[in-house]
């Protein structure tokens, strides 16, 4: 891809020409106009206001911009290893949108000066739409529900919870939460895990955990949580979002939950559709991951299921860690891994390669899906005249290597060290305004 015309910036604030691209990829490249934040045109050779910047497609593929339902940005309390400027900057350069921050962060978001501050940060930064994500209970402990009806009312407009990193797993208190999540129009997101069952557990239990020597994580402390959690949706006539699924039974238990009318939703990350747990004989605590990299057989499933809509989306679930906390035992290790530089080409590399999803379907499963979820009116929207400009361009044919050292994060906990992903992003546009271009960020 050549560069910008002239140097992408704010010559004409929310305003930009894209030249030659291909809407999800079908028909004959076109011109896309974007002017006050909308798009105004769309065809082949659009006029365009002088001064105004222009970005050369050269036929790739253009995008709705995507949207992150899981994204730890850190801050406050970790900006050591991620804060939500670097955070959002690694969003841009992915193609993203917009990006929900989790609440575990020190201190944990359960109020709502908190996340009216992580709001507002994000939104000084404005490289991504950034919506916090609050605590489902006080400091994540589990006992106590948060105050989700002032987050919820607060400057951010709070409307997803999660106690993300653990499970609700007091089944009165999940209730409590998704009949008040209910009468707030609010979302509950659990990270599904039967705690008594993965009492220092560090990888899947399966032979090759048993061959390591690590203590072994169980399909069943997820899927238990699953079916759990459906049930209590279904009695209390509540939605859940079930975050970053990793097995081949939870895949059943949605598809079984879905067919009986309970409204349940579900994530899958990119390290789940693509690495499994053979990654793990070289006891390297880069591939420690919560929930585990599974085995090959849930691999499929979860790709089978994101292409039939039982996963109904995409989620990084991107994880920042200090190398202090990633360069050590196996089991003392921090689990997660970076994901936001990486997600998009490798659903091209898992989905789209192997026929399993066109670009509409990418666009549904990274955008539109999740926007959807949370009840976004202005992202994962149409590529129409008329609708808001937030946008990504893909180079579907120029791969690039990984080196967690030149992503934009401030860790660089990548298990895609030295691997090549086949597609680029070359632009992102959030409402007009160019946010990412060839590799770097504009703001």
């Amino acid at each position: 891809m050549t560069g910008a015309s002239q140097a992408v910036g704010s010559v004409v604030h929310g305003s930009v020409l894209i030249r030659s691209v291909r809407p999800y990829g079908e028909g004959d490249p076109v011109d896309v106009l974007v002017t006050d934040g909308e798009i105004a045109a769309l065809g082949a050779d659009v006029d365009a206001p002088d001064g105004i910047d222009v970005i050369d497609g050269e036929g790739a593929v253009l995008l709705p911009g995507l949207v992150d339902l899981h994204t730890h940005l850190r801050e406050p309390g970790r900006e050591d290893t991620e804060t939500i400027r670097s955070g959002s900057a690694a969003a841009a350069l992915g193609g993203y949108t917009a990006v929900f921050a989790m609440a575990n962060t020190a201190p944990v978001a359960d109020n709502s000066t908190i996340t009216d501050n992580v709001w507002r940060t994000g939104r000084e930064v404005g490289l991504v739409d950034v919506y916090p994500v609050g605590a489902v209970t006080v400091g994540l402990e589990g006992k106590q529900l948060a105050e989700m009806g002032m987050m919820a009312s607060g400057a951010a407009g709070v409307r997803m919870f999660s106690d993300d990193g653990k499970c609700v797993s007091d089944p009165l208190l999940m209730r409590r939460a998704l009949e008040y999540a209910t009468g707030l129009g609010v979302l509950i997101a659990q990270h599904a895990e039967e705690p008594r069952l993965t009492v220092g557990a560090v990888a899947h239990e399966g032979p090759m955990a048993a061959r390591l020597g690590l203590a072994g994580w169980p399909r069943a402390a997820e899927e238990s949580i699953v079916v759990r959690d459906a049930l209590l949706a279904r009695d209390a006539g509540a939605r859940v979002h079930i975050c970053h699924a990793s097995t081949e039974g939870t895949v059943a238990l949605l598809r079984w939950a879905k067919e009986q009318g309970i409204n349940v939703t579900a994530e899958v990350t990119p390290h789940h559709l693509l690495l499994d747990d053979s990654r793990l004989q070289t006891y390297d605590a880069i591939n420690k991951v919560n929930p585990p990299l599974r085995e090959e057989r849930d691999k499929i499933a979860l790709r089978q299921a994101l292409a039939d809509g039982i996963v109904d989306c995409v989620a990084t679930d991107h994880a920042p860690h200090a190398s202090q906390e990633k360069c050590c035992e196996f089991a003392q290790a921090k689990p997660g891994m970076l994901g936001l530089q990486t997600a998009l080409p490798i659903i091209v590399e898992t989905m789209v390669n192997p026929g399993l999803l066109d670009w509409r379907g990418v666009a549904r499963v990274m955008s539109e899906r999740p926007a959807e979820i949370v009840g976004l009116t202005d992202q994962g929207r149409p590529i129409a005249v008329g609708e808001p400009a937030n946008l990504t361009v893909v180079d579907p044919n120029t791969p690039w290597v990984v080196h967690g050292r030149e992503l934009a994060s401030l860790s660089d906990n990548t298990p895609y060290e030295s691997m090549s992903m086949p597609a680029s992003v070359v632009a992102t546009v959030l409402r007009g305004v160019v946010t990412a271009h060839a590799g770097e960020v504009t703001r």
